[in-house]
Parts: structure tokens; C-alpha cells; sequence
């Protein structure tokens, strides 16, 4: 055969072949060009051979490197300022190391990268941490929020001149743990029946209603209490003037419960603690109270200053006494729940959809001024409508809405967000046009500054930046902007440095037939939130093999979702070093091995590990251990000094002298890290 044919089977030049011969035992001259069959079919099997052991040392090498920078403390490794983004190329210059180094690295962790491809910080960061690196980020531009709006209502009922104020109604939001009856309670308060709606005993929108108790008007504002609402349960806490916290007597103080009792102290709102549930034989008051004492909330009948109230939601037990402790409390704080009625108006949007047949609407909570028919409608110093229509809560028609009251608003032309702060201007000529569009799709991804999951501060560079990841694309149909918001928020708590969620598209109304075929082109699951497909969206579905879901509850969907993320988790191998083994024997071959004997030099050799073979300081075989034998007692644990005995499952053939390391290589999928969020 060929020399230059042998090289090119082998895949190597000429030059180094020859090179290599010598050493591996073969008497080939540098000028020779041909050898016989024979000759050439030994050296293939001694160069691949030698090929392996290149590999298996190389394997070696990096697994005890890895092991040992993941051990070094943070003050031994060497920090490394990198960005939210950047080339494997930029990475590589960062850490001074060579890019054929990053990318052999990026493969070990399953991750296929071109050299000018981007990746972002958290893949970085891994990494680095492996190279024994630590990776600091640079700071980046904060998340904008439109704080301008907080801030100009904020001023105008600070600003108000005393002798123009006015005591207005005070308004409550509910609070608590999912399932301890929040929505129940609100039933039971106004006496309309609205629980046949919910799903699963979740309020899914933010609604509001007003009572009258004792010739006072009260305005309710309902959150929904799943974990997944927080953004929404916070922004009701900034409109609110008392909160109620309703426990289940039987199920007591749940991580919700101290969330939202957290939410409440940081919004400086007084509260009635609504212990609820007192006819079930489960309910255990004194309990609960303990726990709240716990939480520095010592009921007053203890000798503290919290208002406890046991009632049963159900039963209608002692709602009126509630209703009498919200007016002591109003009473309490009346001159702080007071506001100007001859003013502009000004409020928060508590809720936002757009209807088929109305267009975008939403529900205002007016904070100060009177909104009356014929306003003008400014967001965001943008002008969203004029007042063609308002509404109360029992759907009957306003003229006018003074402070503390709910107005479902007739005239937007764009739905607002949910939270964003709604003024009628001093002069609608100073407000910015806005140009006509599709509402849904101008509230959903415009106005309403909802934030795109899985897409960063730097907008489509962030979006590239995810290729490092295992991402899951959604598309995400809802009914109303506030739960689309909702479902958004959520899934933004989702924190992994190898798994994301990535929405590609978002709106409100049914499934379409472009959504499905979205989804074909991008493998992306449709999400409908209480909509349905429309058309043949259904049937196209089934022909093109898109996963379609529909839900109701939210949690159901958020669960779903953290399943599909969990199938693609990768996992980290951890290799954990055990001792050392000498072959003082070989004793016979057995099927895939050997049985051999030895003495345990160092640390401890456990059954089921797997082993190195060395010989001469060259590693030449790998495999793993089928058992151990010390006379004919089967072992667990060999320990130092022991001669025993070695069933070893592997195929190179080990002589006397020879050195077994033992290691263990654990997977370890990591949490997702889901913060605030306790799942059901």
C-alpha cells in the first residue's frame, strides 16, 4: 500500500506518519512510499491504539481539571468582567484562552458554537466558572420602567390644597393564600354570586366593586391570589388604602400568606387579618394566631395592635363585624383617605381587554378629580382616547366618576396596561398622536411595556444571546390584557443558566390560523389562556403537528410549562476521585473483563465505580468495577492497605504492576430556580 494512501486513511500528513512510525515500533524508512498489506493493516490498529490512549489521557486530564477548578475558592480564581452578550470569539479574548479551548468546552456542555455565533451571560458564566474563572457582569442599562406616571399621581394628591379635600370612599384590596377564600369572602360581602366563573377557585382578572355599608361606601378591589400574580397583587397594594389578609383557620400561615403580608408592610397599609374557614372541624384559630405573632402580627386579644376578625366566608359569619372593623380602620385613617372631586382626574387602570364588538376597554380606579363623559384619555403622555361610555361594576351607565370609584371606560382607542396611570390632560394638544392600529396586537406589545420572556435589555442581541440554551418557544393567545400580563410575569421568575422560555408571539383573542403556522415554522407551543382556536386553527393543528393547549387555570399552565423545561434540562457530570488500586495479578478473563487481584494504596475503592488503567505513567484502558472480594466476603467499601480481589469490567487486559484509579461520575440536573414560586 501507499504510504500517502495510509496517511490519508488515518487521517494525518504523510510527514507526521512517518514521524510517528519509529515510536510506535515499525522500521519504516522516511523515504520509503510503500509497504505491504500486512504491515499496513498493523500499523492502522497500533495508530489507533495509540489514538486511544491520546483520547483517554486527554480525558483524564480535563475531567481532574474540572474537578480541580470547581474547588477553587472564589479568592483563588481570577475575576472576568464580561457582557450580557458576546462572541465565543470576545469570550475567548476575555479569558486569554484560544478559541478551539472555548468551543471544546461550549461541546462539553452540549452546545454546538461558530466562532462569531453569541452567547450570553449565564452559558458565560458557566463556562468561565469551569475554566476557574469568576464572571462579574457588566452593568447593564436598568430595566425601564415608566415610573413618570407613579410619580405625577403620586405629586397631585400630595400637592392638593386641604381646604379642596374630601373624604372619599376607602379602598380595599384582599389578599392571601390561593384557596383560602379571598373570592368567597368578596361573594359573601356583596352578595352577587361570581365564584361560578373562576376556574379552580382562582380569580383570574383584577376586578373591582364597591358596597355600601352603614350609609359608607366601600370599593373592593379583587387580586388574584396564585404566586403567579405578583406584579398584579402589587400593583393593587399602590391603589389601595386598607388591606384585607385572609388565613384559612385550617390551613394557617402559607408562603403566599407572608408574601402578600410583606407586600402590605412595604405599601405602609393598614389591614384586617379575615380568618376564614372557623366552621371547618380542621380550623385551629389560637394556631394561626401563634404563626402571626410569629410574623410580628399579635392579634389584639393577645395585646397587639392587629385586627383579627373569625368569620366563615361560606357560612356568612360575622361579615358585618368585618365590614365594622374596615369602617373603624377608615375611621382611623380619615385624613389620609380624602381627595380633591373638582380636579382633573386621575387614576390606575385595574383592568384591560379588548372586546369584539366595544374594542379596547378598561376599568379605572379614579384616585382624585371626577371623570366625566367627554374626557380626554392620556397614558404615558399619549393621547388613548376620549370617554364615550362608562360603566359601574353592576354594569349600569355613569355620567360621572368621582375619587375611589371603579369606571369601566368606553372610548380607548388603545387598551392600556394594567397599572399604567390614566390622566385627563390640562391641554390635549400637548399629548403625542397615536397612529390607528390593530388594538390587541399595539396593547400587547406597545403600550403595555409587558416584558418579552427570554428576550434582554438589548433587545434583539438578547435574543440571539439565548442560542446557548435549551429554549422552549410559546406563542400565547389570552382573553384580556391583564391575564396576559399575568402569564408573562410568571414565567419572567423562571431563572436558569441552561433552560429558557422564549415567547415568539403574544395577543389577545383566539387562536388563529397564522399563530399555528408560526408555531410549524418555530417549533413553538400555542397557549391559549381562556380562548379558543378559531377557523380551522384545530384541525390545521393536527396537520402540522403543533402542540396546541388550552387552559383556565393559570398555575396548570405555569406547572406545564416548568415540565417541558424540566425534559430539557442537561445535566452536570461531577467527578468525585476515589483511591488508588496496584495489580499485584491477573487471575482469568471473564465476559467483558477480568477478575485480578491487588492491594487498595490509597483512600477507599467503592463497588460499581469506574476505573483508569495505567501503565508505565501512561493511562491505556478504561472500564468499571463489577465487584470486590476480600477472601470470600463480598465488599461494599475496600479500604487502604486491603488485598482483595476485582471483578473489572473493561478491555484492555491489565498485568501485574499495573495502576487502577477509581472515580464516580455523577449526573446533577439542576433546579430551576423559580423565585417566590411555590408550586402545587
Amino acid at each position: 500500500m501507499n504510504i500517502t494512501e495510509l496517511a490519508r486513511r488515518l487521517r494525518v500528513r504523510p510527514e507526521e506518519l512517518h514521524t510517528k512510525l519509529p515510536e510506535l515500533g515499525f522500521a519504516v524508512g522516511k523515504k520509503a512510499l510503500k509497504i505491504d498489506n500486512r504491515q499496513a493493516q498493523a500499523i492502522t490498529e497500533a495508530w489507533n491504539e495509540m489514538r486511544r490512549r491520546e483520547r483517554l489521557a486527554e480525558k483524564v486530564r480535563d475531567q481532574k481539571a474540572v474537578a480541580a477548578r470547581r474547588d477553587l475558592p472564589d479568592t483563588e480564581r481570577k475575576s472576568v468582567t464580561l457582557p450580557a452578550v458576546m462572541t465565543v470569539r470576545d469570550f475567548a479574548s476575555a479569558l486569554d484562552q484560544s478559541v478551539p479551548r472555548i468551543m471544546q468546552e461550549l461541546m462539553r456542555n452540549g452546545i454546538l458554537a461558530a466562532i462569531n455565533e453569541r452567547i450570553d451571560f449565564d452559558t458565560a458564566s458557566i463556562l468561565a466558572e469551569d475554566l476557574g474563572f469568576k464572571a462579574i457582569r457588566e452593568d447593564g442599562k436598568a430595566v425601564e420602567e415608566d415610573t413618570e406616571g407613579t410619580e405625577k399621581l403620586r405629586d397631585r394628591i400630595e400637592t392638593e390644597q386641604k381646604g379642596s379635600l374630601v373624604r372619599r370612599p376607602p379602598v380595599i384590596v384582599v389578599m392571601g393564600h390561593v384557596d383560602h377564600g379571598k373570592t368567597r369572602l368578596l361573594d359573601a360581602i356583596r352578595s352577587t354570586n361570581v365564584m361560578d366563573t373562576e376556574a379552580g377557585g382562582i380569580t383570574q382578572h383584577i376586578g373591582a366593586y364597591q358596597v355600601e355599608r352603614n350609609g359608607k361606601m366601600l370599593t373592593f378591589i379583587d387580586t388574584p391570589g396564585h404566586e403567579a400574580f405578583t406584579v398584579m397583587r402589587s400593583r393593587g397594594a399602590k391603589v389601595a388604602d386598607i388591606a384585607i389578609l385572609v388565613v384559612a383557620a385550617d390551613d394557617g400561615v402559607q408562603p403566599q400568606t407572608k408574601e402578600a403580608i410583606n407586600i402590605i408592610k412595604s405599601a405602609g397599609l393598614p389591614f384586617v387579618v379575615a380568618l376564614n374557614k372557623i366552621d371547618r372541624a380542621e380550623a385551629n384559630i389560637e394556631k394561626v394566631k401563634t404563626q402571626l405573632s410569629e410574623l410580628e402580627l399579635v392579634p389584639e386579644d393577645w395585646g397587639g395592635k392587629t385586627i383579627v376578625v373569625p368569620l366563615s366566608a361560606k357560612a356568612g359569619t360575622n361579615i358585618d363585624q368585618l365590614l365594622d372593623m374596615l369602617l373603624l380602620v377608615e375611621e382611623m385613617e380619615r385624613e389620609r383617605i380624602v381627595a380633591n372631586p373638582d380636579g382633573r382626574a386621575i387614576g390606575t387602570v385595574i383592568e384591560s381587554n379588548v372586546n369584539p364588538g366595544s374594542g379596547p376597554i378598561a376599568t379605572v380606579l379614579v384616585q382624585s378629580g371626577t371623570l366625566r363623559i367627554g374626557d380626554d384619555l392620556g397614558v404615558r403622555g399619549t393621547q388613548f382616547g376620549r370617554v364615550r361610555a362608562m360603566q359601574n361594576w353592576k354594569g349600569e351607565s355613569l355620567e360621572e366618576a368621582p375619587p375611589s370609584t371603579p369606571a369601566k371606560i368606553i372610548g380607548w382607542k388603545l387598551a392600556p396596561a394594567v397599572g399604567d396611570v390614566m390622566e385627563v390632560p390640562l391641554d390635549v394638544k400637548e399629548l403625542k398622536k397615536m397612529k390607528s392600529t390593530d388594538s390587541s396586537l399595539k396593547a400587547t406589545e406597545e403600550v403595555a411595556s409587558i416584558r418579552h420572556v427570554g428576550k434582554s435589555q438589548e433587545g434583539e442581541e438578547g435574543e440571539k444571546g439565548q442560542e446557548g440554551k435549551q429554549i422552549v418557544n410559546l406563542i400565547i393567545r389570552s382573553d384580556v390584557l391583564g391575564s396576559l400580563e399575568a402569564i408573562l410575569g410568571m414565567l419572567d421568575k423562571i431563572k436558569h443558566d441552561q433552560v429558557g422560555v422564549k415567547v415568539i408571539q403574544k395577543g389577545l383573542g383566539n387562536i388563529t390560523d397564522a399563530d399555528i403556522n408560526t408555531a410549524a415554522g418555530s417549533q413553538a407551543i400555542v397557549i391559549g389562556f381562556n380562548v379558543r382556536p378559531s377557523g380551522g386553527a384545530e384541525e390545521l393543528a393536527r396537520d402540522k403537528e403543533v402542540d396546541l393547549r388550552e387552559y383556565k387555570i393559570i398555575y396548570k399552565l405555569f406547572e406545564d410549562v416548568i415540565e417541558e423545561l424540566k425534559k430539557r434540562l442537561p445535566a452536570d457530570t461531577v467527578i468525585e476521585e476515589q483511591g488508588r488500586f496496584e495489580v499485584l495479578k491477573n487471575f482469568k478473563k471473564i465476559d467483558e473483563g477480568w477478575i485480578i487481584g491487588g492491594r487498595v494504596k490509597a483512600d477507599k475503592i467503592h463497588k460499581g465505580a469506574k476505573l483508569r488503567l495505567s501503565r508505565n505513567g501512561e493511562y491505556i484502558g478504561e472500564g468499571s468495577i463489577l465487584s470486590l472480594q476480600l477472601g470470600r466476603a463480598e465488599l461494599k467499601v475496600a479500604q487502604a492497605g486491603q488485598e482483595i480481589g476485582m471483578s473489572y469490567k473493561g478491555k484492555v487486559k491489565p498485568e501485574e504492576g499495573d495502576q487502577i484509579e477509581a472515580y464516580t461520575e455523577n449526573r446533577i440536573t439542576k433546579e430551576l430556580k423559580i423565585e417566590g414560586v411555590n408550586l402545587r
